[in-house]
């Protein structure tokens, strides 16, 4: 086991570069499953998220090749089993990808619930609505998910709630049904976008992805392509996040800055200045940040997986600020950790009021989940003192080089290990 260990009070600054983004690939690398050829996917993030994507792609007999540090090339050719491995399903949220894209393939998916971040009930009951508006049967067996179907066939879907998940499994199942497909009510987060780009750089017939009604026509075959991944949006706000919550001036680059309007927004409103440019943008952090409140929202609004970043810059606002969570329930459990270094933050149900003090002060952390994580970096590196966080494996799901990349900027952080006090003992 591992920890990171931080001595605040340093002013980040100097330049970022922004990996390739985490939601996209994590829905991408499944969706080469379609392919009739070879891929090339470049600006894969290296995170542990992604290689445990990689790791059921090899064990299900995809042939899969590392180019270089961010590239690899995968044969899905060979492919025949269409049961995903439970014990890497269980790790994390998007191996429910597989399942649109076993049954685009094979008309059948056999896998096991998905895992990842706990933020209390996140059911696939929309998921499953959609394949069996394709004509798909799905039946929970032995805690495995069935889905089959002699053929699947175009038809509408409306969706009940806005669900990322469910609308990019629906495009993965849609993409080869026979007929149109007609998906409302659908996300329109920029990783559906460019999911929808890779498919079609493939031969896929997508319309309207990036609005709320996304048009599928399915086609017989998807040839294989070269695509590169977006950069990642939450990487890229967590660091902009960062710089201003240390009064820093950072420049992040390989991004794309509509992307960031309402991060950069909220930020601006903190009292950060926020330059853009073609395909960066820089921060300069206020001295200190004023109140401001927050309400997270699906695409374009303001993304729920940077509210606890937000939260923590505005742990030190002056003011009070009111943070509003309508995505998730139970993504305020980092809160307890926050308290501990001194802020001031009351929470109900889905609302937190932060009242803001003059600083923080380092304490003893753990990562509750990914975005939290993220947050008690910026916590770590905003305090008085050596901050100490335990459970980093949340965070190396979603953060490629994170010691590398805030050392870079000036930031005093190390990963070392964890000592088990009963080893040390013996060894005494």
């Amino acid at each position: 086991m591992e920890k990171f260990v931080i001595t605040g009070g340093r002013r980040l600054e100097g330049e970022v570069i922004i990996s390739g983004a985490k939601n996209a690939a994590v829905a991408i690398l499944p969706a080469v499953i379609l392919s009739d050829g070879v891929c090339r996917i470049e600006n894969i993030p290296g995170i542990s998220d992604v290689a445990v994507i990689v790791r059921i792609l090899y064990e299900l007999g995809a042939n899969v090749k590392v180019i270089n540090k961010s590239t690899l090339e995968i044969d899905p050719r060979h492919i025949a089993s269409h049961v995903v491995p439970a014990d890497l399903t269980k790790r994390m949220r998007a191996s429910s990808y597989f399942m649109g894209a076993m049954l685009g393939r094979f008309n059948k998916a056999r896998i096991a619930p998905p895992g990842g971040c706990d933020f209390g009930v996140r059911p696939i009951d929309q998921h499953i609505k959609g394949f069996e508006a394709l004509g798909a049967r799905v039946v929970i067996d032995g805690g495995m998910v069935d889905a089959s179907a002699e053929r699947l066939v175009g038809n509408p879907v409306y969706l009940d709630v806005v669900s990322v998940g469910a609308t990019i499994n629906i495009m993965l199942a849609a993409v080869k049904a026979r007929g149109l497909t007609v998906i409302e009510n659908a996300a329109k987060e920029p990783h559906i976008v460019d999911l929808a780009n890779f498919l079609n750089s493939m031969g896929a017939d997508i319309m309207g992805a990036g609005t709320d009604v996304i048009k599928i026509r399915g086609v017989e075959h998807l040839s294989g392509v070269t695509y590169s991944i977006i950069p990642d949006q939450i990487e890229a706000g967590t660091y902009m996040v960062a710089a201003a919550a240390t009064g820093g001036d950072v420049l992040v680059k390989n991004v794309i800055p509509k992307h960031l309007e309402s991060i950069t927004a909220k930020l601006e409103e903190a009292g950060a200045t926020v330059e853009e440019f073609d395909e960066a943008v820089r921060i300069i952090g206020p001295s200190r940040p004023r109140h401001c409140n927050v309400k997270t929202m699906p695409h374009p609004g303001f993304p729920t997986d940077m509210q606890p970043q937000m939260a923590t810059l505005l742990s030190v606002a002056d003011g009070a600020s009111i943070v509003t969570e309508s995505v998730w329930d139970n993504r305020f459990r980092y809160v307890d950790q926050l308290t501990l270094m001194g802020a001031k933050i009351q929470v109900d149900g889905k609302v937190a009021v932060i009242q803001g003090v003059e600083g923080l002060t380092a304490a003893p952390l753990h990562a509750t989940d990914l975005r939290a994580g993220a947050a008690m970096i910026i916590a770590g590196l905003m305090a008085r003192g050596v901050t100490e966080i335990e459970d980093i494996t949340h965070i190396d799901r979603g953060y490629e080089d994170v010691t590398a990349k805030f050392s870079a900027l000036g930031a005093d952080i190390r990963r070392v290990k964890i000592i088990n006090p009963n080893l040390r003992k013996a060894a005494l």
